[in-house]
């Protein structure tokens, strides 16, 4: 259903006009073609494979896309309003009704924000809209999608990005994004704590900066106080995350760092730090039970910032999400990376917002002139 059918739908397609078909439905293909060739296609190399009529023709960056998913504080009230006309977006959410046991529909296109805002809610919402922008992508470009060589989501859109590769199915990763959202609800409201937009310069100091409002949060009688960066953003961007006595400090002693610019997120929780540990094991029970593939496109890791080799190790590294910071900036570089002069693909946002498109465009403004996002809102 949804993502990983329609991507693999146009992808065999892609394979057989390439004299690959037969390879890739006996699983051949997974490792050595469509894995591994995002390299050779961002940088517009020829590919050394022949078939019957001869060497492959170079392919030219610019005829490929990169499909990237937005996580938790891109939900907006009236999201997924634009995509109901597509096959399979009702479907998508009725699938979420059963599986989450409320009306997730209903409270993207009307909300109240309040309730929409909070994780248990919201990180359901993003990624279950996100794959119905990829559905729309789907409908009204289909090439886009054969074309994709490469896709990331920003933490919970991990998952989005996996079902769309076809390493897992929909309703299997919409379980396991309700089990991970309510216990990272739970985590949260365990401690008080939250996350910290930071802009800093060249002279900011982010680990000196958690350090000392661990410090002073032991003054205050906090034992084993937390304050860590969550998030790599992009180039002197972070996200700093702990308790909230470590992000007032924080904020109070901005200039003292060289932050420029500090925003407290709309958040419940410190994610991405060592403070969501309890929501771990929860997670963990969930994904063994999945059955993970080898993605048919390069998935990059937010852990490591690396694409996923094997589909074994995405069970362990969606668990060690919870607690690691998110490399975003990180995976950019992987993926946009290329000798000077190189085209680059077309880059295309799934969901509300434009924050991935924003950040894209922080770390590197020529490949963010190739973006542009798939709007979820009802057209004018």
């Amino acid at each position: 259903m949804g993502g990983s059918f329609f991507l693999r739908a146009l992808l065999y397609k892609r394979l057989l006009a390439q004299g690959q078909g037969q390879r890739w439905a006996s699983g051949a293909v997974r490792a050595n073609g469509t894995g591994e060739e995002v390299s050779m296609l961002l940088e517009g190399a020829e590919m050394d494979k022949e078939n019957e009529e001869g060497p492959m023709p170079a392919i030219c960056p610019t005829d490929r896309t990169v499909i990237l998913f937005p996580g938790q504080g891109s939900q907006q009230v009236g999201m997924a309003s634009g995509l109901l006309k597509y096959p399979n977006v009702r479907a998508m959410f009725l699938a979420a009704h059963k599986v989450l046991g409320y009306d997730l529909l209903d409270l993207c296109l009307r909300g109240p924000a309040e309730m929409l805002n909070k994780t248990v809610h919201c990180q359901p919402a993003v990624f279950v809209t996100s794959m119905a922008a990829a559905e729309k992508l789907s409908q009204e470009d289909p090439a886009a999608v054969e074309k994709c060589i490469a896709t990331a989501g920003f933490s919970v859109g991990e998952f989005a990005a996996l079902v769309f590769s076809g390493a897992l199915d929909f309703t299997e990763a919409l379980y396991a994004v309700k089990v991970r959202a309510e216990a990272m609800q739970e985590a949260s409201e365990a401690v008080p704590s939250g996350m910290l937009s930071v802009v800093g310069t060249s002279r900011a100091r982010y680990y000196k900066a958690c350090v000392e409002a661990q410090e002073h949060c032991k003054t205050l009688g906090i034992k084993d106080p937390v304050c860590e960066v969550a998030n790599y953003l992009f180039p002197d961007g972070r996200v700093l995350a702990g308790h909230i006595e470590a992000i007032e400090f924080l904020q109070k002693n901005s200039k003292k760092f060289y932050f420029t610019r500090t925003k407290l997120l709309p958040v419940s929780g410190a994610f991405h730090t060592r403070l969501m540990e309890p929501a771990v094991e929860p997670l963990k029970d969930v994904l063994k039970k999945l059955n993970f593939k080898q993605p048919l496109i390069n998935v990059y890791c937010n852990v490591d910032g690396k694409r996923y080799r094997h589909a074994p190790a995405i069970e362990s590294l969606l668990a060690k999400q919870l607690v690691s910071p998110v490399k975003w900036e990180q995976i950019m570089h992987a993926i946009y990376e290329r000798r000077q002069g190189m085209d680059f693909p077309w880059t295309l946002e799934m969901g509300p917002g434009i924050q991935l498109g924003t950040m894209l465009k922080i770390c590197n403004l020529k490949a963010w002139r190739s973006y542009k996002n798939i709007d979820v809102f009802e057209n004018d």
